[in-house]
């Protein structure tokens, strides 16, 4: 690669002096950065008592128990589990469904242009946020201590943690709806309840539809782990498996939720594709 001339290049350095003349703090900027992650990384290392030792042990304890984990085995309670399983399903499902539901309207009020006031987006932006930033888990405790121990704990967690998460995706699916249909249901003398309901809510469904099915598939895996602390389903016959030290059949409960996960993955994927071909024809 030949070199610029000198006079082309000292023309260029005249001409865009911010790229060849960088102020210092700038030059320094991602050193400093990368020199601070590093220093963190190695004080959390410290701070956490990270031990190579205990590390190797530990994989050795892996590979054990992973060989008390063969060959899978349900015993005589395979009925147990797949009735467990359908349980975990249900969960997802009815807890992403009431979320969506819930979230849809809520999410109008935070979109920009649904309602222009920043004045009363603010608290419904920072609602979904402070909802959001709760993990499923926490909430599942939460609710068990509410309504008791069982599913409709699990499917109060999933509603409520999925409601913050919903809010903020469909209020910036709206915000990116194309706003020329919004302006010819406007020209066409409609309402505001006109422009959400034909011009904004054809545009957005698909995008909404995709999200919560990729959710459902999402929400399985959670409702299996919040299972563990009392919130029903497959997640908690785990928990007793573990307990008593019954590998095999722990192994066999793992195998029924990855299957399950990876057969909603494969159907949701599916129907994603297919409403984003439809939206795309239309």
């Amino acid at each position: 690669m030949s070199r610029l001339p000198l006079q082309q290049t000292a023309e260029l350095r005249a001409k865009y002096p911010d790229i060849f003349h960088r102020p210092a703090a700038s030059r320094l900027a991602t050193p400093a950065a990368a020199l601070t992650a590093f220093a963190v990384f190695i004080f959390g290392l410290v701070d956490l008592d990270f031990s190579p030792t205990r590390f190797v042990s530990g994989l050795r304890e892996l590979g054990w128990i992973s060989m008390m984990m063969i060959p899978p085995d349900p015993g005589s309670s395979l009925p147990l589990y797949l009735k467990a399983l359908g349980e975990t399903l249900s969960i997802a499902l009815l807890g992403t469904t009431l979320a969506a539901l819930l979230a849809l309207p809520v999410g109008l009020f935070a979109a920009r242009n649904v309602i222009p006031s920043q004045l009363l987006r603010f608290p419904v932006r920072r609602f979904f946020d402070s909802i959001r930033g709760v993990d499923t888990l926490i909430w599942a405790l939460v609710w068990i201590n509410v309504v008791g121990l069982g599913p409709f704990a699990g499917v109060l967690a999933i509603t409520v943690s999925d409601f913050g998460a919903f809010g903020k995706l469909f209020s910036e699916a709206i915000e990116a709806a194309d706003q020329r249909q919004v302006e010819g249901v406007r020209a066409s003398g409609g309402s505001k309840l006109h422009e959400i309901r034909f011009g904004l809510l054809p545009q957005v469904l698909p995008v909404i539809a995709g999200q919560v099915l990729y959710f459902i598939e999402s929400n399985t895996r959670s409702a299996s782990i919040i299972g563990i602390v009392g919130a029903g389903g497959i997640g908690l016959q785990l928990a007793e498996q573990i307990r008593v030290l019954e590998w095999q059949k722990v192994s066999f409960l793992v195998l029924m939720i990855l299957v399950a996960v990876a057969v909603i993955d494969f159907i949701s994927g599916k129907l994603r594709f297919a409403i984003i071909g439809r939206r795309a024809a239309a």
